[in-house]
């Protein structure tokens, strides 16, 4: 520093004192100073007050020279205290300098800085809120801060700021929030906590509504829960958890919608405590603001469903999670399914709603930040209540047939996509059915799955597409019923030879077709396709096939299940795989408790919906001899039975052959035929199934099947009436003489017409060297 140049009014003798390294004489130096700015307060003297600030400030504070530096900050704060209350005047040159410092290399200095500040502070209170951002920027800087002395200086001068703002009402924190923005996503730890101390002091202020501006920093704040101090943690924690008991204080005036995509990122962390805290948050968003969440379903679901499979090392986010699932599928509702087309004119009188003013065009919003759905559009509703929110219903289906598809998923996760989508075919049906034919071929693929729960969620959804009102895409038909096949002219029944199957005029179709008003267009669909996936995979037909069958006669109409598969099996190119699955459906029908119904209706055939079901089913049945007899003795048609058997004796006997003759004797003694066994005590009026039996006796070699029917048949009475002459007086009219509709003659011609073609087959690939079927040699 030039000795010879003028500092007036400042002496040289203070000059020299501010320049010593000693700090007592710049001490000494300072006491003048302040003599002398109070001598220039008292003559009102301004002139002179800024240049003595502004001395102090170019010259010393800023000057290259460290003591110098150090005596300007003493200074400047000597000033301060001598200006007192007027000191507001001139706060900015008094503050600009001393921030600075607050960059010095040396750490002494910025101590220093600190004190000098804390003094200026000090004295003008209120006054330096004005200047609070660049106070608070250079605390901020000072929090993480190497030396333990200055960080206790600084953390002095933040406790002083921190009561000025709290005493204050006139806090600008519009202008605060930009920089708290910037600052928030410091990384270090000290700087961390020192945000964290200022939003917590801020939230506790009752004239600071920080919650306004929750949405611009409440990513930082979650970024900031996952720091490895526990202690930082902990604070985060207690910010977020004010804030939240603030949200549901105050739910109307929550910006619910800026936040939603926030909180879905954050809910798929790998970090547990952000991840278990944001889904807290997002449970509590979907509570308070119900419907106004539905256009970020997608990424909610994206973000949930994952975690309904966690085991119980994550517990707590799997349960709030489950929460979050079950609020969002409660906010879908049936007027989400209203139409954002123009509909045809019948449609939209049958449709006529006045309620229907909440219909929005689809795809105004969609779900969250799912890379494979489209970015949300962030709305901020005037009323949680009456916001016009649309479902982002193609969104919502794309995450939920990508979570289905992904084979590394959870069981639970899986289950509650089903539960997703029965919900949705059930509340949006009209939507969801624009999406059936991409999620078919998923839905399918699913029935493999190692799950029975997840199978019997599968089933429920296919079932309601199968019989929801909104997949009837063709004219419903005749009362008699549709015919299906209509809608699938590529699976039209060969017709040739069945004239004579019914003989009751007026009951075209209703021998191939279901005849329930209830199943639509995509029933018969869903039957082809699951015959053909048993076709495809038998190691499902065999493990599954039995279970899936009867949880579908449950799910929809029984008769429908056998009368459209029969009709499918009947034109089925593959003969094994028809006789397989006959086979499958003959023991569903005779053993499944699900099919008690059916099983009565088909027992007396005294209707003609009983006697159509008959022979539909007797038709596919012939692909299989021994199951074809058992559907005879099933309905009582013993004569039939016996007629067919007689046939056997022209048909190529396999060991797989008198296997399922075996199977049938030991079925015969089952529960389901009991009544069968008690018509064996009626020999006179059941000469027929005698002689079915014996017939069946005397296919059977020397087995424990033969000795079980051998022995049943010694208990039959007066064994000497099996003999039958026409000439004999007529027995009471049976079973088979109820049914006169019935062309069996027909029937009979069809058994063997298919019996060639499988003989055909057999020997076809019997040329080709398959010799899988060894005939046994009787």
């Amino acid at each position: 520093m030039n000795p010879e140049k003028d500092f007036a009014p400042l002496t040289p003798n203070i000059v020299r004192a501010l320049n010593d390294k000693l700090y007592e004489k710049r001490k000494v130096a300072a006491l003048e100073i302040e003599k002398l700015v109070r001598e220039s307060v008292a003559q009102n003297n301004a002139v002179q007050i800024k240049h003595v600030i502004q001395t102090l400030s170019q010259e010393f504070a800023l000057s290259q020279h460290p003591h110098s530096r150090k005596g300007g900050l003493i200074g400047l704060a000597a000033c301060s205290i001598a200006l007192g209350k007027d000191s507001g005047l001139y706060l900015k040159e008094l503050i600009e300098p001393v921030l600075t410092c607050f960059n010095d290399a040396d750490s002494r200095l910025r101590y220093y800085a600190c004190e000098a500040l804390y003094n200026i502070v000090k004295v003008a209170r209120g006054a330096v809120l004005p200047h609070f951002n660049v106070l608070f920027d250079g605390l901020s800087k000072l929090a993480a801060d190497p030396d333990p002395n200055v960080k206790s200086g600084s953390e002095l001068l933040d406790r002083l700021l921190k009561d000025i703002v709290t005493e204050s009402n006139k806090f600008d924190l519009v202008g605060f929030i930009p920089l708290l923005r910037e600052r928030i996503y410091s990384n270090n730890q000290y700087a961390r906590q020192f945000i964290i101390s200022w939003i917590l002091v801020l939230e506790s202020v009752p004239d600071i509504n920080l919650l306004d501006y929750l949405p611009e920093i409440l990513d930082g704040l979650f970024q900031i829960l996952g720091d490895n101090g526990k202690e930082i943690r902990k604070m985060c924690e207690v910010v977020l958890g004010e804030f939240l008991k603030e949200i549901k204080k105050n739910p109307s005036s929550v910006k619910f919608a800026e936040m939603a995509n926030i909180l879905v990122i954050h809910c798929q962390t790998t970090d547990d405590l952000i991840q278990l805290t944001a889904m807290c948050w997002m449970r509590e968003f979907i509570q308070l603001a119900g419907r106004v969440m539905l256009p970020y379903s997608s990424g909610i679901l994206t973000a949930v469903l994952p975690c309904l499979a966690y085991d119980d090392r994550k517990k707590s986010i799997k349960e709030v999670a489950n929460v979050c699932n079950q609020s969002l599928m409660k906010l879908v509702t049936p007027e989400d399914d209203e139409p954002d087309e123009p509909k045809p004119v019948v449609q939209r009188q049958a449709e006529a709603n006045p309620d229907s003013s909440m219909a929005r065009p689809e795809g105004s919003a969609s779900g969250g930040p799912d890379s494979s759905c489209d970015s949300i559009n962030v709305f901020t509703p005037a009323s949680a209540d009456r916001a016009p929110v649309t479902l982002d219903l193609d969104g919502i289906v794309q995450v939920l047939n990508c979570h289905l598809s992904d084979t590394a998923i959870g069981m639970m996760t899986r289950i509650a996509v089903l539960k997703w989508l029965y919900h949705l075919y059930i509340k949006t049906p009209r939507k969801m059915f624009r999406h059936t034919d991409s999620l078919f071929p998923i839905l399918l693929q699913t029935l493999s799955d190692e799950s029975d729960e997840v199978i019997l969620k599968d089933l429920e959804v296919l079932a309601e597409i199968a019989s929801s009102p909104a997949g009837q895409t063709e004219d419903p038909g005749s009362p008699d019923g549709p015919d299906l096949r209509i809608s699938h002219p590529e699976l039209q029944v060969p017709t040739p030879g069945r004239a004579g199957l019914l003989n009751t005029p007026g009951t075209k179709g209703l021998e191939c077709s279901p005849s329930t008003p209830t199943m639509n267009s995509y029933f018969y669909k869903f039957m082809i396709n699951l015959l053909q996936r048993f076709s495809s995979e038998r190691k499902l037909l065999e493990a599954r096939g039995p279970f899936i069958i009867r949880q579908l006669c449950l799910l929809l109409n029984a008769e429908n299940i056998f009368h459209s598969m029969a009709d499918i099996l009947l034109r089925e190119e593959d003969l094994k795989f028809a006789s397989t699955m006959v086979h499958t459906l003959n023991t569903i029908l005779l053993t499944s408790t699900e099919l008690f119904q059916l099983r009565n209706q088909l027992k007396d055939l005294k209707t003609l919906e009983s006697q159509n079901l008959f022979c539909c089913l007797y038709r596919s049945w012939c692909h299989n001899p021994v199951t074809t007899v058992s559907l005879c003795f099933l309905t009582q048609n013993y004569r039939h039975a016996y007629d067919l058997i007689q046939k056997f004796g022209d048909l190529e006997v396999t060991v797989d052959f008198l296997t399922e003759v075996d199977k049938l004797v030991q079925l015969i003694e089952c529960p389901i035929f009991t009544y069968l066994r008690l018509q064996l005590l009626d020999v006179r009026n059941h000469p027929y199934l005698i002689k079915a039996l014996y017939g069946l006796l005397m296919l059977l070699p020397q087995s424990s099947a033969f000795q079980l029917l051998s022995h049943r048949l010694q208990c039959v009475p007066n064994p000497e009436l099996l003999q039958t002459q026409d000439s004999l007086q007529p027995a009471p009219q049976s079973q088979e003489a109820d049914t006169p509709s019935i062309d069996y003659a027909e029937l009979l011609q069809h058994f063997e017409k298919v019996q060639n073609q499988h003989l055909e087959v057999r020997h076809q690939r019997s040329g080709r060297g398959d010799h899988l079927e060894r005939r046994v040699v009787l």
